[in-house]
């Protein structure tokens, strides 16, 4: 019977995965932002 060794997610690779999706989403977020800023001036 072979048996399964538990494997589970390093802090390491959770900082880079929210990273990876958090940087470019912030960016998105506040270029929109400032875009939608210029219809109000």
């Amino acid at each position: 019977m072979a048996t399964k060794t538990a494997t589970g997610t390093t802090p390491l690779h959770l900082i880079l995965a929210w990273g990876f999706v958090g940087i470019p989403l912030a960016w998105g977020v506040i270029e929109t932002l400032l875009n939608a800023l210029k219809l109000f001036q």
